[in-house]
């Protein structure tokens, strides 16, 4: 028998730590090759980690709700000799440029030792000391394009924007992450400390009916008797972050349309039996997609993401679908979705919603939309004011698709009562770059183009 290490697997070239979530097994189980033994959550995706190797659980190191390096060691498994390195695990690669050109890091760990996924190893401690809660002034900067360097300036997304708001200079300061990498707690500190904090604006601090100089605090919430207090989990922290730093930074409108579906729905009852017999499920949603595709060429500004005072246009059409999940929300992406027949964006869409469920999906699949759809007419609602993702300038969202009587033209011109499946379709936009005209004329051609679908055969 012999134990080998079980290590907090690398998802993703600039991710450098992730929080274990949730223990599958306890000390003393067998464990299963490819089996789930624990879950992980980083600042991109949530996922379920599998053992490489079968063996007995012999010792935990890391707890849940603990946030650790890449290459940490979290447990232990007790295996029979032969099983410790499965012959299919390469060997450690040395610092220089790997096989695809990019350059690797330098192999640390011993090289018999197992990994639960291929991962980066951890970085080593940068010699610096901190006050204990503070994070420290550094004078100087590490080499340009060091280990240390890309660590500390891939802090997450919110640390930076957070810094930014600031100015701070998030590369002269040494937090409590890894080789000196600063995480909201230390930047948080950092500016509640006083130290080098930029002043911020009145306009962003006071209510409109404050008297000058009034500085506003928000209350402080005390838990009564017979409340419970639960900790936000990571996910929902990281949603919160992005929704909170969107409202502050877009200037939010939100038009409304209602859109006649009954074509796309005598169209898809059509296709369902030839769908259902390939085992793919045909929503309304691939049907909204090419008609958003369609409307994101025609008014490029839907499209488009806000680069400090730059509009970038961008000319790939990057759909994130929003999925409700029991414990948060996700947005996976559907890349490219241009390129995409109704039959392949059906195919994606069940796929990335199932490994969504399932917590299977990559890092790179949640990254780099350009236009978001949220559905939740899925739950009853008619319409909502969805948050714009930043960096983009616009997200749709789709009411709840139901009969309703309208008012048609009859055959002579005359005017009918006709049983029509309708839906709200709500567009929220940031008005510092979309003017309310582009939205109208964006969300009135994605009417227009789903009223009008031609049916099979015609």
């Amino acid at each position: 028998m012999a134990r080998i290490d079980v290590l907090m697997p690398s998802m993703g070239e600039s991710l450098a730590e992730g929080t274990l979530t949730k223990w599958m097994k306890k000390v003393g189980d067998a464990v299963k090759r490819d089996e789930t033994i624990f879950e992980i959550s980083t600042d991109k995706v949530d996922s379920e980690v599998q053992a490489v190797s079968a063996g007995i659980l012999a010792e935990i190191l890391v707890k849940e709700g603990e946030t650790v390096p890449v290459n940490a060691v979290v447990a232990r498994l007790e295996t029979d000799v032969n099983a410790s390195v499965p012959a299919s695990t390469p060997a450690p690669e040395p610092a220089g440029k790997r096989a695809d050109g990019q350059t690797g890091r330098a192999a640390e760990a011993p090289a018999p030792r197992a990994a639960i996924a291929t991962p980066a190893p951890a970085p080593q401690a940068d010699g610096r000391t901190t006050s204990p809660g503070l994070p420290a002034i550094v004078p100087g900067s590490p080499p340009p394009g060091s280990l240390e360097e890309r660590l500390r300036t891939k802090s997450s997304p919110l640390v930076r924007r957070m810094a930014a708001e600031h100015g701070v200079d998030i590369t002269s300061l040494s937090g409590s992450g890894i080789s000196g990498r600063v995480t909201k707690k230390d930047l948080t500190e950092y500016l509640e400390s006083g130290a080098n904090a930029a002043p911020v604006a009145p306009a962003a601090r006071l209510s409109m009916y404050a008297p000058a100089g009034f500085d506003y605090q928000p209350p402080t919430v005390t838990p009564w008797p017979g409340d419970v207090v639960e900790p936000m989990s990571k996910i929902r922290k990281l949603t919160a972050g992005h929704m909170a730093y969107s409202k502050q930074t877009s200037a939010h409108v939100t038009t409304v349309f209602e859109v006649d579906l009954t074509r796309v729905t005598r169209v898809r009852d059509k296709l369902r039996p030839e769908f259902d017999a390939r085992g793919d499920k045909l929503t309304y949603l691939p049907f909204i997609i090419q008609a958003v595709v369609e409307g994101l060429r025609k008014f490029p500004v839907i499209n488009a993401a806000v680069r400090g005072n730059d509009i970038v246009f961008r000319k790939h059409y990057h759909i994130g679908i929003a999925v409700a999940l029991d414990w948060g929300l996700i947005v996976p992406v559907i890349r490219d979705a241009d390129n995409y027949s109704l039959a392949g964006l059906t195919r994606s869409l069940n796929d990335l919603a199932s490994r969504a469920r399932a917590k299977k999906l990559k890092p790179e699949e949640v990254q780099d939309s350009t236009f978001t759809i949220t559905n939740p007419g899925v739950f009853g609602s008619i319409m909502g004011t969805p948050v714009i993702p930043q960096p983009t300038v616009a997200i749709l969202g789709t009411g709840m698709i139901e009969k309703r009587p309208k008012v048609v033209k009859g055959p002579e011109g005359e005017d009918l009562i006709a049983i029509r499946t309708c839906a709200h379709f709500f567009l929220s936009f940031d008005h510092r770059v979309v003017d309310g005209a582009d939205a109208d004329r964006f969300l009135g051609f994605v009417k227009q183009q789903l009223e009008a679908i031609p049916e099979p055969g015609n």
